[in-house]
């Protein structure tokens, strides 16, 4: 055999081969001692109510700004009257510095091993730059609105501070979307915090849906003087408030329990790891697929409600069934639980349920577009239906993603949450340019004017209101199936599950008396007690 050939092997193996002790490859003589203590930590819970409620309280803030967010586009285009075109320019040129920076940071985070933990520190210290640099942005409107919308002033102030965000976002976003994973083993503990997540979160992003319609209504209509700038900046203030102290008090009180291997795996590994996960993978190849879709990048949700429902009054009628049964289903999580045999069936049961509830909806819709009672009726009807099932489906979807993250450190010894989605992010962004393409022929395709004022039918054209109504109700059925469809391959199911588990766990007891790691007296302390 050729040196060239052998010096391509060992790079190979060096690449692609499991981490020394990776929980697939130790064998069973060396892990059994700890079988017992692994099936122990698998069916224990350890979570302290207050760990399940700060992540809560935290999870809400990071709704209410979502919520937010939701209107950044009219924000932009209606307030700030920037040019769709600019806007358009400036998100593709974020999304390029987000390739660049999230390597930084996901290799930042896997080699992160301090006293306080591996995500906490992050949490901490970034929390408030993140939100704070949020709040500023929405708060230009108000020393920047009067100006014409091509001033570059506007235009610079608005890339200045989403690349300000997005600093701060990438650094603080990869360890608070990990510390669940890194606080308990149990999928117990896990569906329990994501219950409460699911419901605390619901009832702040609805709050902020049901303050901001009927406000922007009255400002429109002259009732009210509360300018949208004014608005803008109160609902993100309020939202970076409630996520500093939210964040950094989850931070401050949750423990992280999960015992990692002390020598992280260089970057030049961790980020093919994709590969030794099927499931991952699938998943890639799926999103891959998709990532140039867009749907106009409008809120055509607030058109909608406004222009097509009528207002604010009818749109609350409208969604008032979705917004009873959206924090209702969560108390359906143990019932669907027991009725579905493993989580990938639920999963897969719920997301098709939703999938049928909007086609119903953008095709019953389409048709009746210019009869307001009709199309009030079609979608409260299906959103209604479609809420029935948030809590569980959202729960399920969690923990399937956290079992596929802890599949990569069952097959190679590591968990590089931070550098395994690097090579994935990198790929995706070349569609990006087409999803921008996109997003600017969607919007003319719409043939919507956003200079004329929100009111009903204002546009007067039938035509245009059932393209705006695809594009807030349809345009995401397609690439919603096709991101199932690696579902239906998903495996990773009863005893296998519980298998994997048990060797993670075996792993980690290993780690913690090799290391002499003093959190693993906390976790056996928990069960002693459950005992």
């Amino acid at each position: 055999m050729s040196e060239k050939n052998t010096n391509v092997k060992t790079f190979m193996k060096g690449v692609f081969s499991a981490e020394k002790n990776s929980a697939a490859t130790l064998g069973e003589k060396k892990l059994n001692r700890y079988n017992d203590i692994a099936v122990r930590m698998f069916h224990t819970g350890v979570l302290s109510p207050r760990e399940m409620l700060f992540p809560a309280v935290a999870e809400l803030a990071n709704q209410i700004l979502a919520a937010v967010n939701a209107y950044r586009t009219l924000y932009f285009v209606n307030v700030l009257k920037i040019d769709m075109t600019y806007i358009t320019m400036i998100l593709l040129l974020i999304g390029i510095y987000d390739v660049l920076n999230n390597p930084l940071m996901g290799a930042a985070y896997d080699h992160t091993r301090t006293r306080w933990g591996k995500a906490r520190p992050y949490i901490i210290l970034t929390t408030a730059p993140f939100f704070l640099s949020t709040a500023v942005l929405y708060s230009g409107a108000l020393f920047l609105g009067n100006r014409p919308g091509n001033d570059p002033r506007k235009i610079i102030f608005v890339f200045v501070m989403l690349f300000i965000q997005e600093t701060f976002s990438t650094i603080y976003t990869i360890p608070r979307n990990n510390m669940l994973t890194l606080q308990t083993v149990n999928p117990g503990d896990r569906i329990a915090v994501g219950l409460l997540q699911n419901y605390i979160g619901s009832i702040g992003s609805s709050a902020i849906f049901a303050i901001f319609m009927p406000i922007m209504e009255l400002n429109n209509k002259g009732y009210i003087r509360f300018p949208a700038p004014l608005l803008f900046f109160t609902m993100a203030t309020f939202a970076s408030a409630v996520g500093i102290v939210g964040n950094i008090s989850m931070a401050l009180n949750c423990k992280e329990r999960i015992m990692l291997q002390p020598k992280p795996a260089p970057l030049r590994k961790t980020i093919f790891y994709i590969l030794k996960n099927k499931y991952a993978m699938r998943n890639f190849l799926a999103g891959f697929a998709t990532s140039w879709w867009s749907n106009g990048g409008y809120s055509w949700d607030v058109v909608t409600q406004q222009e097509i429902f009528g207002g604010s009054i009818p749109s609350m009628i409208t969604y008032m069934g979705y917004n009873v049964l959206n924090p209702v289903s969560v108390t359906f999580i143990p019932k669907f639980q027991k009725f579905f045999k493993n989580n990938k069936t639920a999963l897969l049961t719920l997301r098709l349920w939703d999938l049928l509830s909007w086609v119903l909806m953008t095709v019953l819709g389409w048709f009746f577009v210019d009869n307001r009672l009709a199309v009030c009726v079609i979608f409260g009807t299906f959103y209604g239906i479609n809420a029935l099932n948030n809590g569980p489906a959202n729960v399920f979807e969690a923990e399937v993603a956290r079992e596929i993250s802890d599949y990569t450190e069952y097959v190679t010894g590591e968990r590089p949450d931070g550098t395994f989605g690097l090579l994935t992010e990198l790929i995706t962004k070349i569609t990006a340019p087409l999803n921008s393409m996109l997003t600017i022929f969607l919007f003319k395709w719409s043939g919507y004017d956003s200079t004329i004022p929100m009111l009903p039918w204002s546009q007067g054209s039938k035509v245009v209101y059932q393209r705006v109504w695809f594009l807030y109700t349809g345009i995401h059925i397609i690439p919603t199936f096709v991101h199932m469809i690696p579902y239906f391959f998903y495996d990773l199911v009863g005893e296998k599950r519980e298998k994997m588990y048990i060797a993670l766990n075996e792993r980690r007891a290993l780690l913690a008396e090799e290391d002499l790691f003093s959190e693993l007296e906390e976790i056996m302390q928990a069960i002693e007690q459950e005992e």
